[in-house]
């Protein structure tokens, strides 16, 4: 066995280890990186970046046969499935020298390329290597829980791990699960021409802001997708080339199965009983400061963290445990600041806390702030203004906002922003924006926010009046 000593051994190469080794070595640290799959991790190979890219081929096909309304002629647009998944890997190959073993090892990084295992409290093994380190971080990731359908092993199907591969255009795909996976594969393969049945046992997108999920869904079902909710998978048949979804609401068939009904931690091959950590289904069980509770060296990044699982979390996580391992700074992490988005069309985003939670924690103290899309002359323009903005406000600060639209994703950011950096509303109104731009529904819920306030106020009408009678 090979014997390698360290500052810190990281086991995982998604976003959170990659940015934690990047960061570490790059100050100074000695890091040894361990990595039994391909670098870059789940989303730049089979989640975020893949799937925006076929969303991507969807959207333009989409656009060349609804064309009319802009003064272009529709046409029906020759679909290239092949060449869509070509697209879909060119964009991957065109990141991953960000995310690779040369890059990282150019910066210093020991890189194994081998799964590793915890063989006590203070090592790991990796192949033929054990590594002692004075601190470990474990970020290994999720991926694609694969429910226990009776039928379902007898049957060939896809996850997000393998649904990229796929050449051939689903004829008819079936898709088990109406969370952010299943419905943004859903569109997509429907604008490139396969016909699509979503299957979810509960409700569509459920785990959303149900007034704004809504317009999703309507958008979505009013393309063709056809979404069947409270209809649990009960069994899995096939017949030839054929599958068939058994549900107490009826049989449904098609040509391919995608399963898309959420998420399980990659921690089967750490052996973290053998490194005195504790954990469960979820993940690692680590404090707010990312630090294991049963083991002092072990620092937990990402989804295995047992949080919410995103890229941009795992990111977040790694920039925190970056400035811990390095300077030992007691940091903290936090929730109420992440914002996400499902990448339909119209995209949802989130960040903060819904009206629901917002109610829920809140109470009548909480003001709901509601602002339609359609007033916004940018999205007039481009004919996207089907959507709905709300912020969910305390005090005069959101604690939360909500946007079904176009550009949701890119929107969302500015209440990120505010939340992170406890701004008051009075700060979104007060930004001066370029016109026209779609931003600017932002700022009129910041408006809407102070409208009453200022219009429907008697007080402010008083003063107005006096102020006007003196003036010279």
């Amino acid at each position: 066995m090979n014997r390698i000593k360290t500052d810190i051994c990281i086991l995982g190469a998604g976003s959170a280890g990659l940015s934690v080794a990047a960061g570490a070595v790059q100050m100074g640290a000695k890091v040894v990186l361990i990595e039994g799959g391909k670098m870059g991790g789940d989303c730049l190979n089979y989640g975020c970046v893949p799937s925006k890219a076929l969303i991507a081929s969807g959207k333009q096909a989409h656009a060349m046969s609804h064309a009319a309304k802009y003064g272009i002629a529709d046409v029906d647009p020759a679909v290239d499935y092949a060449a869509a998944k070509d697209h879909v890997h060119d964009v991957i190959a065109t990141i991953a020298p960000v995310d690779s073993v040369e890059r990282f090892e150019g910066l210093g990084v020991h890189v194994i390329q081998d799964y590793g295992k915890f063989v006590s409290k203070t090592e790991v093994q990796a192949g033929e290597n054990i590594i002692e380190a004075r601190r470990f971080v474990v970020a290994t990731g999720s991926g694609p829980l694969v429910p226990p359908i009776p039928g379902l092993e007898g049957v060939t199907h896809y996850t997000n791990e393998n649904i990229f591969d796929l050449r051939e255009r689903p004829k008819h795909l079936l898709i088990i699960g109406g969370g952010p996976i299943g419905m943004e594969m859903a569109q997509a393969h429907r604008r490139l021409g396969s016909n699509v049945t979503v299957i979810e046992g509960a409700k569509a997108m459920g785990k959303d802001d149900p007034e704004l999920a809504v317009i999703v869904l309507d958008n979505v079902r009013a393309e063709g997708v056809n979404i069947v909710e409270g209809a649990q998978a009960e069994k899995i048949s096939a017949d030839g080339d054929m599958v068939t979804v058994h549900t107490p609401k009826g049989d449904f068939t098609g040509s391919h199965l995608l399963i898309a009904v959420g998420r399980k931690v990659n921690t089967d091959k750490l052996d973290l009983d053998a490194g005195g950590i504790a954990h469960d289904k979820g993940g690692l069980k680590v404090g707010a400061d990312l630090r294991s509770v049963t083991n002092k060296k072990v620092y937990a990044a990402g989804d295995v963290a047992g949080g919410l699982q995103f890229t941009h979390v795992a990111g977040y996580h790694g920039g925190i445990l970056v400035r811990t391992l390095l300077f030992g700074w007691p940091f903290k992490t936090r929730t109420d600041h992440i914002p996400w988005a499902t990448y339909t069309d119209p995209e949802l985003a989130q960040v903060g806390l819904t009206e629901a939670q917002a109610k829920e924690k809140h109470g009548s103290a909480v003001e709901v702030v509601r602002a339609e899309l359609h007033h916004n002359d940018r999205l007039i323009a481009e004919r996207k203004t089907k959507g709905l903005i709300k912020v969910m406000v305390v005090k005069g600060k959101p604690v939360g906002a909500t946007i079904a639209g176009h550009m949701a994703g890119e929107l969302i950011g500015m209440w990120a922003m505010a939340i992170a950096n406890k701004m008051k509303m009075s700060a979104i109104a007060n930004t001066v924006l370029p016109y026209p731009t779609v931003s600017e529904v932002n700022k009129r819920a910041a408006g809407a926010y102070f409208s009453p306030r200022l219009f429907d106020n008697p007080t402010v009408k008083t003063v107005v009046r006096f102020v006007q009678r003196w003036l010279p």
